[in-house]
Protein backbone atom coordinates (compact mmCIF):
# COMPACT_ATOMS: atom_id res chain seq x y z
CA UNK A 1 0.00 0.00 0.00
CA UNK A 2 1.51 3.37 -1.22
CA UNK A 3 1.32 6.15 1.94
CA UNK A 4 1.38 9.62 0.36
CA UNK A 5 3.95 12.12 2.08
CA UNK A 6 3.11 14.96 3.45
CA UNK A 7 4.68 18.08 2.73
CA UNK A 8 3.68 21.73 4.45
CA UNK A 9 2.60 24.62 2.54
CA UNK A 10 1.96 27.67 3.15
CA UNK A 11 -1.55 29.38 3.36
CA UNK A 12 -3.32 30.29 0.53
CA UNK A 13 -2.43 33.66 -1.01
CA UNK A 14 -5.46 35.61 -0.72
CA UNK A 15 -4.07 36.90 -4.43
CA UNK A 16 -4.60 34.23 -6.04
CA UNK A 17 -8.53 32.73 -5.64
CA UNK A 18 -7.88 30.65 -8.90
CA UNK A 19 -4.33 29.84 -8.26
CA UNK A 20 -2.85 26.57 -5.71
CA UNK A 21 -5.37 25.31 -3.24
CA UNK A 22 -6.04 22.35 -1.02
CA UNK A 23 -8.12 20.13 -2.84
CA UNK A 24 -8.86 20.12 -6.76
CA UNK A 25 -11.93 19.22 -7.72
CA UNK A 26 -14.19 16.34 -6.16
CA UNK A 27 -11.75 13.74 -4.84
CA UNK A 28 -12.49 10.11 -4.68
CA UNK A 29 -9.38 8.09 -2.73
CA UNK A 30 -7.35 10.91 -2.18
CA UNK A 31 -6.82 14.76 -3.27
CA UNK A 32 -3.53 16.69 -4.16
CA UNK A 33 -2.83 20.31 -4.80
CA UNK A 34 -4.37 21.20 -8.39
CA UNK A 35 -6.14 24.48 -10.25
CA UNK A 36 -9.36 23.61 -9.44
CA UNK A 37 -10.37 23.57 -13.35
CA UNK A 38 -11.16 19.99 -14.01
CA UNK A 39 -13.36 19.83 -16.54
CA UNK A 40 -15.49 15.82 -17.10
CA UNK A 41 -13.02 13.47 -15.75
CA UNK A 42 -9.62 14.76 -14.00
CA UNK A 43 -6.73 13.05 -12.67
CA UNK A 44 -4.68 14.38 -9.92
CA UNK A 45 -1.55 13.53 -9.39
CA UNK A 46 0.92 13.31 -6.14
CA UNK A 47 3.68 11.34 -4.78
CA UNK A 48 1.83 9.41 -3.73
CA UNK A 49 -0.24 8.76 -6.70
CA UNK A 50 -3.62 9.84 -5.68
CA UNK A 51 -6.06 9.33 -8.31
CA UNK A 52 -9.24 11.14 -8.38
CA UNK A 53 -12.47 11.99 -10.73
CA UNK A 54 -13.95 15.14 -10.94
CA UNK A 55 -17.74 14.42 -12.13
CA UNK A 56 -18.12 17.90 -13.62
CA UNK A 57 -20.38 19.19 -10.87
CA UNK A 58 -18.76 22.13 -9.03
CA UNK A 59 -19.34 22.44 -5.32
CA UNK A 60 -19.21 25.49 -2.95
CA UNK A 61 -16.04 26.41 -1.80
CA UNK A 62 -14.85 28.43 1.04
CA UNK A 63 -12.67 31.98 1.67
CA UNK A 64 -9.41 31.37 -0.15
CA UNK A 65 -10.47 28.77 -2.37
CA UNK A 66 -10.45 29.09 -6.30
CA UNK A 67 -13.87 27.86 -8.16
CA UNK A 68 -14.42 24.24 -8.59
CA UNK A 69 -12.46 23.42 -5.31
CA UNK A 70 -13.72 21.11 -2.80
CA UNK A 71 -13.35 18.49 -0.22
CA UNK A 72 -11.75 14.96 -1.04
CA UNK A 73 -13.73 11.56 -0.43
CA UNK A 74 -12.14 9.01 0.96
CA UNK A 75 -8.98 10.81 1.71
CA UNK A 76 -7.57 13.36 2.96
CA UNK A 77 -3.77 15.51 3.07
CA UNK A 78 -2.47 17.70 0.98
CA UNK A 79 -0.18 15.97 -2.23
CA UNK A 80 2.96 17.72 -2.62
CA UNK A 81 2.63 17.54 -6.63
CA UNK A 82 0.95 19.25 -9.33
CA UNK A 83 -2.86 18.46 -11.21
CA UNK A 84 -3.99 18.07 -14.46
CA UNK A 85 -6.85 17.49 -16.43
CA UNK A 86 -8.52 15.44 -19.49
CA UNK A 87 -11.50 16.15 -20.65
CA UNK A 88 -14.17 13.22 -21.40
CA UNK A 89 -17.84 13.52 -22.83
CA UNK A 90 -20.16 11.81 -21.01
CA UNK A 91 -23.59 12.06 -22.50
CA UNK A 92 -25.55 15.44 -24.39
CA UNK A 93 -23.31 17.46 -25.58
CA UNK A 94 -22.80 21.06 -23.75
CA UNK A 95 -25.16 23.67 -24.04
CA UNK A 96 -23.60 26.49 -26.62
CA UNK A 97 -23.43 30.00 -25.42
CA UNK A 98 -26.51 32.47 -25.22
CA UNK A 99 -24.50 34.55 -28.10
CA UNK A 100 -24.41 32.09 -30.41
CA UNK A 101 -28.17 30.92 -29.80
CA UNK A 102 -29.47 33.94 -31.16
CA UNK A 103 -27.27 34.01 -34.06
CA UNK A 104 -29.17 30.39 -34.62
CA UNK A 105 -32.51 31.96 -33.70
CA UNK A 106 -31.98 35.07 -35.58
CA UNK A 107 -31.75 32.86 -38.94
CA UNK A 108 -34.48 29.45 -38.10
CA UNK A 109 -36.71 31.87 -36.50
CA UNK A 110 -37.56 33.92 -39.85
CA UNK A 111 -37.74 30.62 -41.87
CA UNK A 112 -40.17 28.57 -39.56
CA UNK A 113 -42.33 31.54 -39.98
CA UNK A 114 -42.40 31.70 -43.34
CA UNK A 115 -43.18 28.02 -43.43
CA UNK A 116 -46.02 28.80 -40.66
CA UNK A 117 -47.54 31.39 -43.02
CA UNK A 118 -46.84 29.32 -45.98
CA UNK A 119 -48.99 25.96 -44.41
CA UNK A 120 -51.70 28.94 -43.35
CA UNK A 121 -52.20 30.20 -46.67
CA UNK A 122 -51.65 27.55 -48.79
CA UNK A 123 -53.61 24.91 -46.70
CA UNK A 124 -56.13 23.14 -49.37
CA UNK A 125 -58.57 22.05 -47.44
CA UNK A 126 -59.07 18.42 -49.12
CA UNK A 127 -59.05 16.96 -52.29
CA UNK A 128 -61.70 18.62 -54.97
CA UNK A 129 -64.44 15.97 -56.16
CA UNK A 130 -64.74 14.35 -59.74
CA UNK A 131 -66.73 12.08 -61.32
CA UNK A 132 -65.17 8.53 -61.61
CA UNK A 133 -63.70 7.28 -64.91
CA UNK A 134 -63.88 3.85 -64.21
CA UNK A 135 -60.19 3.62 -65.52
CA UNK A 136 -57.12 2.11 -63.81
CA UNK A 137 -57.02 3.45 -59.81
CA UNK A 138 -59.90 5.71 -60.99
CA UNK A 139 -62.81 3.18 -59.47
CA UNK A 140 -65.25 2.34 -56.92
CA UNK A 141 -63.51 -0.83 -54.69
CA UNK A 142 -65.33 -3.11 -52.03
CA UNK A 143 -63.93 -5.66 -49.79
CA UNK A 144 -65.11 -9.23 -50.94
CA UNK A 145 -64.36 -12.81 -50.10
CA UNK A 146 -64.19 -16.61 -52.16
CA UNK A 147 -66.89 -18.44 -50.91
CA UNK A 148 -66.82 -21.14 -53.63
CA UNK A 149 -64.08 -22.35 -56.56
CA UNK A 150 -64.74 -24.97 -59.29
CA UNK A 151 -63.23 -26.13 -62.09
CA UNK A 152 -64.91 -26.15 -65.54
CA UNK A 153 -63.96 -26.57 -69.13
CA UNK A 154 -62.74 -23.48 -70.63
CA UNK A 155 -64.61 -23.98 -73.64
CA UNK A 156 -67.77 -24.09 -71.89
CA UNK A 157 -67.13 -21.01 -70.36
CA UNK A 158 -65.52 -18.35 -72.57
CA UNK A 159 -68.12 -16.05 -74.13
CA UNK A 160 -66.92 -17.36 -77.95
CA UNK A 161 -67.27 -21.41 -78.32
CA UNK A 162 -65.34 -21.32 -81.96
CA UNK A 163 -62.07 -23.18 -82.08
CA UNK A 164 -59.00 -21.52 -82.29
CA UNK A 165 -57.21 -20.72 -85.50
CA UNK A 166 -54.62 -18.83 -84.81
CA UNK A 167 -50.94 -19.43 -84.76
CA UNK A 168 -49.82 -21.68 -81.67
CA UNK A 169 -46.34 -20.58 -82.29
CA UNK A 170 -46.72 -17.13 -81.23
CA UNK A 171 -47.72 -15.98 -77.45
CA UNK A 172 -51.59 -15.09 -78.23
CA UNK A 173 -52.25 -18.08 -80.11
CA UNK A 174 -50.72 -20.38 -77.32
CA UNK A 175 -52.77 -18.71 -75.27
CA UNK A 176 -55.80 -19.28 -77.15
CA UNK A 177 -55.01 -22.63 -77.46
CA UNK A 178 -54.44 -23.38 -74.03
CA UNK A 179 -57.86 -21.31 -72.80
CA UNK A 180 -59.78 -23.45 -75.43
CA UNK A 181 -58.55 -26.77 -74.44
CA UNK A 182 -57.26 -26.23 -70.83
CA UNK A 183 -59.48 -26.15 -67.37
CA UNK A 184 -60.62 -22.58 -65.95
CA UNK A 185 -61.43 -21.62 -62.77
CA UNK A 186 -65.21 -20.32 -61.94
CA UNK A 187 -65.19 -18.89 -58.13
CA UNK A 188 -67.98 -17.35 -56.42
CA UNK A 189 -67.52 -14.01 -54.70
CA UNK A 190 -69.25 -12.21 -52.08
CA UNK A 191 -69.10 -8.61 -51.68
CA UNK A 192 -68.69 -7.47 -48.02
CA UNK A 193 -68.89 -3.85 -48.04
CA UNK A 194 -70.95 -1.29 -49.48
CA UNK A 195 -74.49 -0.61 -50.34
CA UNK A 196 -74.71 -4.37 -52.23
CA UNK A 197 -72.97 -6.10 -49.06
CA UNK A 198 -73.98 -9.86 -49.26
CA UNK A 199 -74.53 -9.98 -53.15
CA UNK A 200 -72.50 -12.17 -54.89
CA UNK A 201 -71.44 -12.90 -58.54
CA UNK A 202 -68.99 -15.25 -60.75
CA UNK A 203 -65.88 -14.57 -61.72
CA UNK A 204 -64.10 -16.96 -64.05
CA UNK A 205 -59.99 -17.17 -64.31
CA UNK A 206 -58.44 -18.41 -66.97
CA UNK A 207 -55.16 -20.89 -67.00
CA UNK A 208 -52.50 -18.19 -68.10
CA UNK A 209 -53.91 -15.26 -65.66
CA UNK A 210 -50.76 -14.24 -63.45
CA UNK A 211 -53.36 -14.50 -60.22
CA UNK A 212 -55.53 -17.33 -59.29
CA UNK A 213 -58.24 -17.69 -56.82
CA UNK A 214 -58.62 -19.98 -53.99
CA UNK A 215 -61.79 -20.84 -51.61
CA UNK A 216 -61.87 -18.27 -48.72
CA UNK A 217 -59.18 -15.89 -49.92
CA UNK A 218 -60.12 -12.30 -49.39
CA UNK A 219 -60.12 -9.64 -52.48
CA UNK A 220 -60.84 -6.02 -53.85
CA UNK A 221 -63.80 -6.10 -56.55
CA UNK A 222 -64.08 -2.86 -58.61
CA UNK A 223 -68.00 -1.63 -59.54
CA UNK A 224 -69.68 -0.07 -62.30
CA UNK A 225 -72.81 1.13 -61.79
CA UNK A 226 -73.39 1.55 -65.14
CA UNK A 227 -72.21 -1.94 -66.62
CA UNK A 228 -75.20 -4.60 -66.55
CA UNK A 229 -75.95 -6.23 -63.12
CA UNK A 230 -74.61 -9.43 -63.63
CA UNK A 231 -71.28 -7.68 -65.08
CA UNK A 232 -71.23 -4.73 -62.41
CA UNK A 233 -68.39 -6.37 -59.90
CA UNK A 234 -65.08 -7.82 -61.10
CA UNK A 235 -62.11 -9.02 -58.62
CA UNK A 236 -59.26 -6.32 -59.71
CA UNK A 237 -56.41 -7.10 -56.92
CA UNK A 238 -55.87 -9.27 -53.77
CA UNK A 239 -57.07 -7.82 -50.10
CA UNK A 240 -53.52 -7.44 -48.46
CA UNK A 241 -54.97 -5.31 -45.48
CA UNK A 242 -53.60 -7.78 -42.42
CA UNK A 243 -50.06 -8.43 -43.81
CA UNK A 244 -49.41 -4.98 -44.38
CA UNK A 245 -50.62 -3.89 -41.35
CA UNK A 246 -48.40 -6.69 -39.47
CA UNK A 247 -45.38 -6.02 -41.22
CA UNK A 248 -46.16 -2.38 -40.18
CA UNK A 249 -46.37 -3.61 -36.67
CA UNK A 250 -43.33 -5.60 -36.41
CA UNK A 251 -41.44 -2.59 -37.76
CA UNK A 252 -42.63 -0.33 -34.97
CA UNK A 253 -41.72 -2.67 -32.62
CA UNK A 254 -38.30 -3.23 -33.53
CA UNK A 255 -37.68 0.36 -34.05
CA UNK A 256 -39.12 1.06 -30.39
CA UNK A 257 -36.90 -2.08 -28.92
CA UNK A 258 -34.00 -0.91 -30.14
CA UNK A 259 -34.09 2.94 -30.28
CA UNK A 260 -35.93 3.77 -27.14
CA UNK A 261 -37.38 6.97 -26.39
CA UNK A 262 -35.87 8.20 -29.93
CA UNK A 263 -37.23 5.32 -31.97
CA UNK A 264 -40.61 6.82 -30.29
CA UNK A 265 -40.08 10.14 -31.54
CA UNK A 266 -38.91 8.70 -35.58
CA UNK A 267 -41.78 6.60 -35.32
CA UNK A 268 -44.09 10.25 -34.22
CA UNK A 269 -41.95 12.31 -37.01
CA UNK A 270 -42.60 9.51 -39.20
CA UNK A 271 -46.66 9.70 -38.60
CA UNK A 272 -46.28 13.77 -38.99
CA UNK A 273 -44.41 13.56 -42.19
CA UNK A 274 -47.09 11.00 -43.77
CA UNK A 275 -50.01 13.62 -42.25
CA UNK A 276 -48.24 16.37 -44.18
CA UNK A 277 -47.97 14.87 -47.52
CA UNK A 278 -51.19 13.73 -47.36
CA UNK A 279 -53.22 16.20 -45.72
CA UNK A 280 -50.98 19.24 -47.52
CA UNK A 281 -49.09 18.68 -49.86
CA UNK A 282 -51.30 15.89 -52.40
CA UNK A 283 -54.26 17.97 -51.71
CA UNK A 284 -52.64 21.32 -52.63
CA UNK A 285 -51.59 19.85 -56.24
CA UNK A 286 -55.14 18.42 -56.87
CA UNK A 287 -55.99 22.06 -56.13
CA UNK A 288 -53.95 23.34 -58.59
CA UNK A 289 -51.31 25.19 -56.91
CA UNK A 290 -48.16 25.13 -57.77
CA UNK A 291 -46.06 21.74 -57.29
CA UNK A 292 -42.67 23.49 -56.77
CA UNK A 293 -44.30 26.08 -54.20
CA UNK A 294 -46.24 23.19 -52.57
CA UNK A 295 -43.54 20.58 -52.02
CA UNK A 296 -40.96 23.14 -50.71
CA UNK A 297 -43.18 24.35 -47.86
CA UNK A 298 -44.40 20.93 -46.83
CA UNK A 299 -40.86 19.68 -47.21
CA UNK A 300 -39.53 22.42 -44.88
CA UNK A 301 -42.54 21.69 -42.48
CA UNK A 302 -41.62 17.76 -42.07
CA UNK A 303 -37.56 18.97 -42.66
CA UNK A 304 -38.53 20.99 -39.04
CA UNK A 305 -40.84 19.15 -37.30
CA UNK A 306 -39.34 15.49 -38.42
CA UNK A 307 -35.69 17.21 -37.10
CA UNK A 308 -36.26 18.21 -33.83
CA UNK A 309 -39.05 16.01 -32.56
CA UNK A 310 -35.96 13.17 -33.29
CA UNK A 311 -33.28 14.96 -32.13
CA UNK A 312 -34.44 17.37 -30.21
CA UNK A 313 -34.17 21.14 -30.00
CA UNK A 314 -30.36 22.23 -29.92
CA UNK A 315 -27.97 24.19 -31.59
CA UNK A 316 -26.84 20.75 -33.35
CA UNK A 317 -29.69 19.89 -34.57
CA UNK A 318 -30.53 23.58 -35.84
CA UNK A 319 -26.56 23.54 -37.92
CA UNK A 320 -28.71 20.31 -39.43
CA UNK A 321 -31.79 21.90 -40.77
CA UNK A 322 -29.81 24.92 -41.94
CA UNK A 323 -27.51 22.30 -43.75
CA UNK A 324 -30.54 20.59 -44.94
CA UNK A 325 -32.29 23.42 -46.24
CA UNK A 326 -29.65 24.46 -48.51
CA UNK A 327 -28.94 21.30 -49.88
CA UNK A 328 -32.68 21.26 -51.00
CA UNK A 329 -32.84 24.95 -52.54
CA UNK A 330 -29.65 23.73 -54.21
CA UNK A 331 -31.99 20.41 -55.42
CA UNK A 332 -34.59 22.23 -56.26
CA UNK A 333 -32.47 24.63 -58.67
CA UNK A 334 -30.45 21.96 -60.63
CA UNK A 335 -33.76 20.13 -60.97
CA UNK A 336 -35.77 23.06 -62.56
CA UNK A 337 -32.64 23.82 -64.95
CA UNK A 338 -32.48 20.14 -66.10
CA UNK A 339 -35.96 18.95 -66.62
CA UNK A 340 -36.68 22.02 -68.31
CA UNK A 341 -33.42 21.78 -69.97
CA UNK A 342 -33.79 17.83 -71.38
CA UNK A 343 -37.75 18.67 -71.75
CA UNK A 344 -38.98 15.83 -69.07
CA UNK A 345 -43.25 16.74 -69.44
CA UNK A 346 -43.44 14.06 -66.20
CA UNK A 347 -46.35 12.02 -68.18
CA UNK A 348 -44.94 9.58 -68.94
CA UNK A 349 -47.35 6.31 -68.17
CA UNK A 350 -50.99 5.61 -67.74
CA UNK A 351 -51.39 6.63 -64.18
CA UNK A 352 -49.79 10.53 -65.18
CA UNK A 353 -52.00 10.08 -67.88
CA UNK A 354 -54.73 9.70 -65.80
CA UNK A 355 -53.93 12.74 -63.54
CA UNK A 356 -53.73 15.19 -66.07
CA UNK A 357 -56.88 13.64 -67.98
CA UNK A 358 -58.49 14.04 -64.66
CA UNK A 359 -56.86 17.14 -63.83
CA UNK A 360 -55.89 19.18 -66.70
CA UNK A 361 -54.45 22.38 -64.69
CA UNK A 362 -51.74 20.27 -62.88
CA UNK A 363 -47.83 21.23 -64.37
CA UNK A 364 -46.77 17.90 -64.73
CA UNK A 365 -42.84 18.59 -64.77
CA UNK A 366 -43.64 20.62 -61.81
CA UNK A 367 -44.91 17.36 -60.26
CA UNK A 368 -41.96 15.86 -61.54
CA UNK A 369 -39.80 18.40 -59.28
CA UNK A 370 -41.44 17.83 -56.81
CA UNK A 371 -41.13 14.54 -56.45
CA UNK A 372 -37.45 15.09 -56.65
CA UNK A 373 -37.17 17.22 -53.70
CA UNK A 374 -39.49 15.27 -51.31
CA UNK A 375 -37.40 11.90 -52.77
CA UNK A 376 -34.45 13.59 -51.75
CA UNK A 377 -35.23 14.93 -48.35
CA UNK A 378 -35.12 11.85 -46.09
CA UNK A 379 -31.74 10.75 -47.01
CA UNK A 380 -30.72 14.27 -46.83
CA UNK A 381 -31.59 14.59 -43.34
CA UNK A 382 -29.34 11.41 -42.64
CA UNK A 383 -26.74 13.06 -43.98
CA UNK A 384 -26.59 16.27 -42.23
CA UNK A 385 -27.70 14.97 -38.98
CA UNK A 386 -24.77 12.41 -39.20
CA UNK A 387 -22.13 15.31 -40.38
CA UNK A 388 -23.26 17.36 -37.40
CA UNK A 389 -23.02 14.84 -34.71
CA UNK A 390 -19.57 14.22 -36.09
CA UNK A 391 -18.20 17.57 -35.88
CA UNK A 392 -20.01 18.37 -32.44
CA UNK A 393 -18.10 15.25 -31.40
CA UNK A 394 -14.82 15.94 -32.48
CA UNK A 395 -14.95 19.26 -31.02
CA UNK A 396 -15.69 17.80 -27.55
CA UNK A 397 -13.07 15.95 -27.78
CA UNK A 398 -10.65 18.39 -28.58
CA UNK A 399 -11.92 21.78 -27.08
CA UNK A 400 -8.50 23.79 -28.71
CA UNK A 401 -8.86 22.39 -32.20
CA UNK A 402 -10.04 25.52 -34.47
CA UNK A 403 -13.27 25.25 -36.94
CA UNK A 404 -10.20 24.40 -40.43
CA UNK A 405 -8.96 21.33 -37.97
CA UNK A 406 -12.73 20.01 -37.29
CA UNK A 407 -13.81 20.69 -41.36
CA UNK A 408 -10.84 18.74 -42.28
CA UNK A 409 -11.38 16.02 -39.75
CA UNK A 410 -15.61 15.92 -40.71
CA UNK A 411 -14.97 15.91 -43.73
CA UNK A 412 -12.90 12.70 -43.90
CA UNK A 413 -15.96 11.07 -42.30
CA UNK A 414 -17.95 12.23 -44.99
CA UNK A 415 -16.34 11.25 -47.64
CA UNK A 416 -17.39 7.36 -46.60
CA UNK A 417 -20.67 8.37 -46.13
CA UNK A 418 -20.56 10.22 -49.65
CA UNK A 419 -19.84 6.81 -50.92
CA UNK A 420 -22.39 4.67 -49.45
CA UNK A 421 -25.19 7.31 -49.81
CA UNK A 422 -25.15 8.14 -53.84
CA UNK A 423 -24.49 4.17 -54.08
CA UNK A 424 -27.24 3.48 -51.68
CA UNK A 425 -30.01 6.11 -54.00
CA UNK A 426 -28.90 4.68 -57.68
CA UNK A 427 -29.69 1.08 -56.18
CA UNK A 428 -32.79 2.03 -54.98
CA UNK A 429 -33.78 3.80 -58.66
CA UNK A 430 -32.49 1.23 -60.54
CA UNK A 431 -34.56 -1.36 -58.09
CA UNK A 432 -37.75 0.75 -58.79
CA UNK A 433 -37.31 0.95 -62.55
CA UNK A 434 -35.95 -2.60 -62.60
CA UNK A 435 -39.08 -3.86 -64.97
CA UNK A 436 -38.18 -1.22 -67.25
CA UNK A 437 -34.93 -1.75 -67.65
CA UNK A 438 -35.73 -5.28 -68.35
CA UNK A 439 -38.10 -4.47 -71.04
CA UNK A 440 -34.87 -2.50 -72.86
CA UNK A 441 -33.16 -5.25 -71.96
CA UNK A 442 -34.99 -7.88 -74.07
CA UNK A 443 -35.35 -5.37 -76.69
CA UNK A 444 -31.38 -5.36 -77.17
CA UNK A 445 -31.55 -1.20 -77.01
CA UNK A 446 -28.24 0.20 -76.55
CA UNK A 447 -27.41 2.47 -73.49
CA UNK A 448 -27.88 5.68 -75.17
CA UNK A 449 -31.24 4.50 -76.46
CA UNK A 450 -32.09 3.39 -73.13
CA UNK A 451 -31.24 6.41 -71.55
CA UNK A 452 -32.31 9.14 -74.13
CA UNK A 453 -36.24 7.49 -73.72
CA UNK A 454 -38.62 9.81 -70.88
CA UNK A 455 -38.84 7.47 -68.74
CA UNK A 456 -35.27 5.99 -68.50
CA UNK A 457 -34.23 10.24 -68.44
CA UNK A 458 -36.69 10.65 -65.66
CA UNK A 459 -35.29 8.47 -63.59
CA UNK A 460 -31.87 9.52 -64.02
CA UNK A 461 -32.38 13.10 -63.72
CA UNK A 462 -33.88 12.44 -60.48
CA UNK A 463 -31.18 10.21 -59.11
CA UNK A 464 -28.39 12.61 -60.70
CA UNK A 465 -29.64 16.03 -59.28
CA UNK A 466 -30.44 13.89 -55.67
CA UNK A 467 -27.15 12.62 -55.63
CA UNK A 468 -25.54 15.99 -56.10
CA UNK A 469 -27.62 17.35 -53.49
CA UNK A 470 -26.41 14.66 -50.76
CA UNK A 471 -22.50 15.10 -51.93
CA UNK A 472 -23.18 19.27 -51.46
CA UNK A 473 -24.68 18.54 -47.97
CA UNK A 474 -21.28 16.79 -47.06
CA UNK A 475 -19.08 19.82 -47.02
CA UNK A 476 -21.82 22.36 -46.17
CA UNK A 477 -23.10 21.07 -43.03
CA UNK A 478 -19.44 20.25 -42.03
CA UNK A 479 -18.60 23.41 -42.19
CA UNK A 480 -21.44 24.89 -40.96
CA UNK A 481 -20.84 23.35 -37.71
CA UNK A 482 -17.66 23.62 -37.68
CA UNK A 483 -17.77 27.36 -37.79
CA UNK A 484 -20.24 27.40 -35.10
CA UNK A 485 -18.53 25.35 -32.49
CA UNK A 486 -15.49 27.20 -33.19
CA UNK A 487 -17.19 30.25 -32.92
CA UNK A 488 -18.96 29.55 -29.46
CA UNK A 489 -17.66 31.90 -26.66
CA UNK A 490 -18.60 28.98 -23.82
CA UNK A 491 -15.79 26.77 -26.06
CA UNK A 492 -13.49 29.39 -26.00
CA UNK A 493 -13.81 30.16 -22.08
CA UNK A 494 -13.42 26.14 -21.45
CA UNK A 495 -10.22 25.85 -23.36
CA UNK A 496 -9.41 28.73 -21.95
CA UNK A 497 -9.68 26.89 -18.33
CA UNK A 498 -7.96 24.35 -19.62
CA UNK A 499 -5.04 25.69 -20.63
CA UNK A 500 -4.81 28.12 -17.09
CA UNK A 501 -2.83 25.62 -15.02
CA UNK A 502 0.03 25.53 -17.08
CA UNK A 503 0.62 29.80 -17.39
CA UNK A 504 -0.33 30.35 -13.32
CA UNK A 505 -1.13 27.20 -11.43
CA UNK A 506 0.72 26.93 -7.59
CA UNK A 507 0.96 23.14 -7.72
CA UNK A 508 4.53 22.52 -9.48
CA UNK A 509 6.16 19.45 -10.26
CA UNK A 510 8.43 18.71 -6.57
CA UNK A 511 12.37 18.87 -7.63
CA UNK A 512 14.38 15.80 -7.27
Amino acid sequence: MTTTQQHPYPPPDPRRGNGAAQGGGTGHGGHGAGDGHDHGQGHQHDQGHAHSHDDGHTLGHPPGQGPGQGPGQGGSGAGGGHGHSHSHSHGPAAPVSKHLRKVIAAILIPFTAAVVVGLVVLWPGGAPSHERTGVGFDRQTQAATVTKVVSVSCKSVNASGDSSTGDTSTAEGSSAKQEEDGTCKKATVRVDTGKDKGRTFTEIVQPDQSRQLDEGEKVVVAYEPSAPKDLQYSVTDVNRKFPMALLAGIFALAVVVVGRLRGVMALVALAVSFLVLTMFILPGILQGSNPLLMAVVGSSAIMLIALYICHGLSARTSVAVLGTLVSLCLIGLLGSEFIDWAALTGNTDDNTGLIHGLYPSIDMSGLLLAGVIIGSLGVLDDVTVTQTSAVWELHEANPTMGWRGLYRAGIRIGRDHIASVVNTLVLAYAGAALPLLLLFSIAQSSVATVANSELVAEEIVRTLVGSIGLVASVPVTTLLAALVVSADRQSKEAVASVEAPARGGRGRRRKR
